[in-house]
Order: structure tokens, then sequence, then C-alpha cells
């Protein structure tokens, strides 16, 4: 029965993983840009969800809601402002400035909220169900149901909805989607929201795991989900989720064999073999260069 803890466990962050890669993968397969400041949208929804809950003393229904939707205006605001007017500029210049609106977020939550962690309080007292004498986390297996869910959602969103067409489009061939007529900076920043509100919903699954919220705890978070995004293969949904259940698996795992020490040191392991047999990743294709 402990091993199926430890599954469960596995499954619980590794869930939580691949929601943030889905949103590095999202806007990675758009515009070619490893958005940095990813892992610090969730550091966000976390404070929001604090703020909400123990400053204000309201619902943790209203905390869910406006984390995410917190998330989702930043997300759309950093594309506007930082991202936007350098969509013609080397990709170097994006990069930087991405590690710069990281710095930014982690740097001002530091002097707002001081550098202390802070104990965001319990959403919901979920039970704790009982299976053959084995006791699963409640939290767990609803983290679990919410990424499949959410995953499931982004699937049909990108292959079914207009909007996803014109995401796909502008993914295959910028120029030749804004001759079609598609609005490309209102694509990228549709993509922004998607993949920021999917950080909203990791920001409050994280908090329920965790129940804590620093001005840092995106940084390892959401370097560990690109691992994640980059093992599936960076720009594929699917791909996002395994890398990210494979993150998780390998973390809990070596934890559990008494190695916590090498837990971080495991998963960059991972993702150099992974780049060595197959540099695109597992569920990666090959991208032409146009010239």
């Amino acid at each position: 029965m402990t091993f199926l803890t430890q599954v469960l466990n596995g499954l619980q962050l590794g869930s939580i993983y691949a929601l943030v890669a889905l949103g590095y993968t999202m806007v990675y397969g758009i515009i070619l840009l490893l958005n940095f400041a990813h892992g610090d949208i969730i550091m966000v929804g976390a404070y929001i969800s604090w703020i909400v809950m123990a400053q204000l003393g309201m619902s943790p229904v209203l905390a869910i809601i406006l984390s995410v939707v917190g998330c989702t205006v930043l997300g759309v605001l950093i594309d506007k402002v930082a991202y936007a007017p350098l969509r013609n500029a080397p990709r170097l210049s994006v990069l930087i400035t991405a590690i710069g609106v990281s710095y930014f977020l982690e740097n001002g939550a530091q002097l707002v909220f001081g550098a202390d962690a802070k104990v965001v309080p319990t959403y919901f007292n979920l039970p704790n169900p009982q299976v053959g004498g084995a006791t699963f986390n409640g939290v767990a297996i609803l983290t679990v149901v919410v990424t499949a869910v959410s995953t499931i959602i982004l699937t049909l969103l990108v292959q079914k909805t207009k909007f996803g067409k014109a995401m796909r489009a502008v993914s295959e061939d910028m120029g030749a989607a804004r001759l079609m007529g598609i609005n490309v900076n209102n694509t990228i920043s549709f993509t922004f929201a998607v993949g920021s509100a999917l950080a909203g919903i990791g920001a409050v699954l994280y908090s329920m795991a965790y129940t804590q919220a620093t001005p840092t705890m995106g940084i390892m978070l959401g370097t560990k989900a690109f691992v994640a995004a980059v093992l599936g293969g960076i720009g594929s949904i699917p791909g996002a989720v395994i890398g990210g259940l494979l993150v998780g698996f390998a973390e809990v795992f070596v934890s559990a064999m008494g190695f916590s020490v090498w837990r971080d040191a495991v998963v960059f392991l991972l993702l150099i073999i992974v780049l060595i047999v197959k540099p695109t990743g597992i569920l990666g294709r090959t991208m032409n260069e146009k010239v």
C-alpha cells in the first residue's frame, strides 16, 4: 500500500508540474519564447490566495477565482508591456527581457510581502478516502483530476475552436497567418491568457499541497516545469503532461528510497539523458528553420 501512496504522490506532484509546463509549451509553441517569468506568475497566484483568505478573511472559492483571474490578467499584461514591443527583436533580447520580468516579480513580491513564508490557509477540508486499508490524500486526488480535466479542455480548445485554429496557424507560419487576416497580437495575448490561467490553477493546487507562499517559490517550480516541457517535447500538449509526470515520479521515488537530497539532481540528470537519446524530447518534432 505504501507503493500505491507513493504513486499517488508522484501523480500529484507531476500534475502540478504538468500544468505549469503546459503554460511554457503553449507560449513556446506560438512565438518560440521561453517565458521564464511563468513560474513567478504562480507565486503571485499563491499570494493572492493568501491575501484573500488570511488577510481579508474571505471565501476560499473567491480566493480560487481571484487567483486564476489575477494570474490571467498578469500574464496578458506582461505580454503587452514587456514582450509585444519586441515582436520583431532578436530572440535573445526577448529572452533577456523574460529573465528581467522574472527578477522584477520576485523582488517586487519580497519588497511588498517580505522574505518570510506566508501560510496559505486551507481551502477545503477534503476527505481522505480509504481503499483496501490504504488511506489516500484527498488533495492529491483532486490535483490529478483537475489536471486531467484542464488538459482535456485545453486540447479541445486548441483543436476544435476558432481561437485554437488561429493559434495553430500562428504557430506554423506567423507571416502567412497575418496575411490570412488573423490578428497575430490578439492570438498571442490569448495564448498568454490561457497559459497564465493554467498557472493560476497550478498556484491553487500547489498552495493546497504545500500551504505556503514565498517570493522565490516560482524559481525551482518553474525550472522543473520547464524541464518537464523539454522532456516531453516543448510545443506538445501531451508531451508537457508526460514530462510533468516523469519529473514528479522521479522526485517522489528518489525521495522514497532515502535519497531526497538528490531529488533535484535526478530531475536534471533525466533531462540530460533524454536530450542525448532524443534531442526533441519524447513527443517533440524537428522544426525546420525557414531561410
